[in-house]
């Protein structure tokens, strides 16, 4: 990705102070969606991604994931997964806990949506603490399929979600657009 796509990409997210609480400077995409030139190379720098680290499926994580991940799926002419909260999908699926900050949340894929030889690649836009992405991870790999990397749009650096992500990756990469 070349740095004035990333400068792109940061003049079109809004920093949005005390959002969801007091104290939390939340990171807003939605501008960046709405600007067309943006959202393509957006995703054209995911689909690139995908495309180096031979991904042959896109795992998205629920919500924004999907925004990301179902665009780049079509661009880089790979099957788009979503990993949703628990009790969303029907039929039959797998299931993953991970810890929160306070308590526990499960997110769960179909089981019948990845095999043995799908090689996958987690995109959203976030790595924040980690949890979600190193829950996907597992479940990719009980689903008998490989991880093929994660990409994110941001990761906010100093929540220490990679060093969290590390040992789940088992030397596969992890992939940030812009790291704050």
């Amino acid at each position: 990705m070349t740095v004035s796509t990333q400068e792109l990409l940061l003049s079109r997210i809004r920093d949005v102070p005390d959002y969801p609480k007091p104290g939390v400077l939340f990171k807003d995409i939605t501008p960046l969606l709405a600007d067309p030139q943006a959202f393509t190379a957006l995703t054209e720098a995911l689909a690139e991604l995908c495309v180096r680290h031979g991904a042959t499926k896109i795992v998205g994580l629920e919500a924004r994931g999907f925004i990301l991940a179902a665009p780049v799926a079509v661009h880089a002419g790979i099957g788009f997964i979503p990993v949703r909260k628990a009790g969303k999908l029907p039929g039959a699926t797998l299931s993953q806990a991970y810890e929160l900050e306070y308590g526990t949340a499960e997110i769960e894929v179909h089981a019948e949506d990845l095999a043995a030889g799908d090689r996958v690649m987690v995109i959203d836009d976030v790595l924040a603490t980690g949890g979600t992405a190193e829950a996907s991870l597992e479940l990719i790999r009980r689903a008998g399929a490989e991880v093929a990397g994660v990409a994110v749009l941001m990761e906010l650096g100093f929540l220490a979600g990679r060093n969290r992500l590390e040992p789940a990756l088992r030397g596969a990469p992890l992939e940030a657009l812009i790291t704050l």
